[in-house]
């Protein structure tokens, strides 16, 4: 049902209270960018995992009694953005979630966060990665990191700078999932950092912006944010992608001139009025 004209965004991810990640960052980036987000909460934690301590809920149990409830209502969505999800339970019900809720208007952007650095974060046993690869394939817009491209195409990562053929050839891997579009990020490129553009029938293509300051939480979720924001909104992929780069560099240049800690993710509320909605 159609309950008003504003956009509706659906965000599937983790609640983390401090530290600038997950859904307190998409919230305020998609409502920014004129979306209503409406978060559906995975787990709970009062801070990120790469403080020394922390409280964490599995919201997993809860999950299917709160979206059926959205289901009594008829809702549908603009877009469906997910992000970290911590078991195969989870990835179940965000694919039954999708066959719910996506229309033929519905852009479907998953984020799969699975690994960095070269390697899976230590909860994504090979099972879990596959089951990854399976929702990934559910996408209209994927958007990986390059660790996480190498995972969901079973390419071996290579240490330092990649050479361009590679990386279109991992780019065309992605397509071969049966997805329209998609974004590799994090792609060293000297005192660059690349990000890959691959949109089904147009050649690849990459953005390169330049390296500033340290590698902080959070950046990923502003990057999807925005990115998923335009997808919905109707923006050109590659103008999307500049757009989102800019913005993460301007909120890291100003977190370094803060003084902030790396585990305080970056100070993007000081920055959002710089972020163009359109």
């Amino acid at each position: 049902m159609r309950r008003d004209l504003q956009k509706k965004m659906a965000v599937i991810n983790d609640f983390t209270g401090f530290g600038r990640c997950s859904l307190t960052v998409s919230i305020p980036i998609i409502s920014h960018m004129g979306i209503q987000c409406c978060p559906v909460p995975t787990s709970i934690f009062s801070n990120h995992t790469a403080f020394p301590s922390y409280y964490f809920d599995d919201y997993t149990d809860k999950m299917s009694a709160y979206i059926k409830e959205w289901d009594k209502m008829d809702l549908s969505f603009d877009g469906i953005l997910t992000g970290f999800l911590g078991s195969e339970s989870q990835i179940q019900i965000v694919t039954d979630f999708i066959r719910r809720f996506r229309t033929e208007n519905t852009c479907v952007i998953i984020d799969p966060v699975m690994g960095d650095n070269g390697r899976p974060y230590t909860t994504f046993t090979p099972e879990l990665c596959q089951a990854m690869g399976t929702l990934a394939r559910q996408a209209d817009l994927l958007t990986p990191n390059l660790t996480e491209a190498c995972i969901l195409t079973g390419t071996p990562y290579q240490n330092g700078q990649w050479k361009q053929k590679d990386l279109f050839a991992l780019a065309d891997a992605l397509g071969d999932l049966g997805i329209p579009k998609a974004v590799i990020s994090g792609i060293p490129c000297g005192t660059y950092i690349g990000n890959l553009i691959w949109e089904q029938g147009k050649e690849p293509r990459i953005i390169r912006s330049k390296k500033v300051g340290q590698e902080r939480c959070g950046t990923g979720d502003l990057f999807a944010s925005i990115l998923a924001s335009d997808a919905v909104n109707g923006i050109n992929l590659c103008d999307s992608v500049k757009k989102a780069s800019a913005f993460v560099r301007k909120c890291i240049t100003a977190t370094e001139i803060c003084g902030t800690p790396l585990t305080d993710g970056v100070c993007f509320e000081t920055q959002l009025s710089k972020l163009r909605t359109t």
